[in-house]
């Protein structure tokens, strides 16, 4: 039977029949009950990944999805795939396994901002350098919900937390900067309660062959409760957000656009009072990702010129393909399956001791 042609992200992964029914979110969704608080930006995020991985016609054996420790981390659970709830900050790093063993899945990593940013930053910096055929999703709540309230490595200065009970005085982390300073291959930042966004970001991650880190802004109502209530105001929304599209001018609303200054570095101004030429057009394909990295930090933290969508999309060899390639190229050079006979003869060899 012939299959459909694979999505460059998912090359090599089996998918389903041509004649085979057509796959619908409840293929996807799992039996277990759902257990995250009312109101819980996980449930939107949830839905959106549920509703669109029929799209990607992959067979449901050959998707896992891997979670370290924390609210989101318990998304495994609720998705018919195979999947694993591992261990706190190390899920890129058992991911990275996994994807370089098993070129027939398509591994995705389910974090929050305190299991990826801070016990496990390290895991997930190297896994970006290394650009490792994986799909990230970064649930940023701005705080720890499942030990109950602590601050997090991207609460805002002066966050009042049960940890940090007259203010916190650590500066948060950007995601999209660190990922960015990383060098990874697909960066992007998208809302819980924004479906259409979330769903087109999620697919282009999907579709991406790489890391690709994708942070969500999630919202927590019991410790956190309206941290981004500013982007979910229509009016507050279309103010503030800068939209970033491929090829095109970046704005927020219909009078502001970003500008370059004379001195290079990114503001925002009124159209009517930009030089036309100073008006900075996104390109997310741009091998150097210094202007990626320039819009990031448009976003001080007050959410005053916050940039949204697809920050870098570009192709760079992957990890596991290359290791791979290194592992076919020794079999061949060793002479084929004779060199597993001689790992087997190895491991029965006669350099043996005893102990004790």
């Amino acid at each position: 039977m012939t299959t459909a042609l694979p999505m460059p992200g998912t090359h090599g992964v089996p998918r389903v029949d041509e004649d085979a029914p057509q796959q619908t979110k409840k293929d996807f969704t799992s039996d277990q009950e759902v257990r995250w608080c009312p109101g819980c930006g996980d449930y939107a995020v949830l839905a959106a990944v549920q509703g669109f991985l029929p799209d990607l016609e992959l067979r449901r054996e050959n998707i896992v999805f891997i979670s370290g420790i924390g609210c989101s981390s318990r998304f495994p659970y609720y998705l018919d795939t195979y999947g694993m709830h591992s261990i706190h900050g190390r899920a890129p790093a058992i991911a990275t396994g996994l994807a370089t063993s098993r070129e027939d899945l398509s591994v995705w990593v389910i974090t929050g901002d305190g299991d990826a940013l801070s016990i496990g930053g390290n895991h997930l910096i190297h896994a970006m350098r290394r650009n490792v055929n994986l799909t990230i999703l970064l649930f940023n709540n701005k705080i720890y919900g499942l030990t109950k309230g602590q601050y997090s490595p991207t609460s805002d200065v002066g966050s009042v937390t049960k940890s940090t009970p007259v203010g916190s005085v650590d500066r948060p982390f950007n995601p999209v900067s660190l990922a960015l300073g990383a060098e990874a291959t697909f960066v992007a930042r998208t809302m819980d309660s924004d479906r259409k966004h979330l769903t087109t970001v999620l697919k282009a991650a999907a579709e991406h062959r790489g890391t690709s880190l994708v942070e969500i802004y999630q919202n927590c109502p019991i410790f956190n409760d309206g941290a981004f209530q500013l982007l979910k105001d229509r009016d507050q929304k279309e103010a503030r957000v800068l939209n970033l599209t491929h090829g095109e001018p970046v704005r927020s609303g219909a009078e502001h656009v970003v500008v370059r200054d004379n001195d290079g570095t990114l503001s925002v101004a009124p159209e009517a009072d930009a030089d036309p030429n100073s008006v900075l057009v996104h390109d997310a394909e741009a091998d150097d990702p210094s202007a990626a990295f320039a819009l990031s930090r448009l976003d001080d933290g007050s959410m005053t010129h916050l940039p949204m969508g697809i920050f870098r999309s570009v192709n760079k060899p992957t990890y596991d393909d290359q290791v791979r390639a290194q592992v076919d190229g020794a079999r061949s050079s060793a002479g084929g399956p004779a060199a597993d006979e001689d790992l087997a003869a190895l491991l029965r060899g006669g350099d043996t001791w005893t102990v004790g």
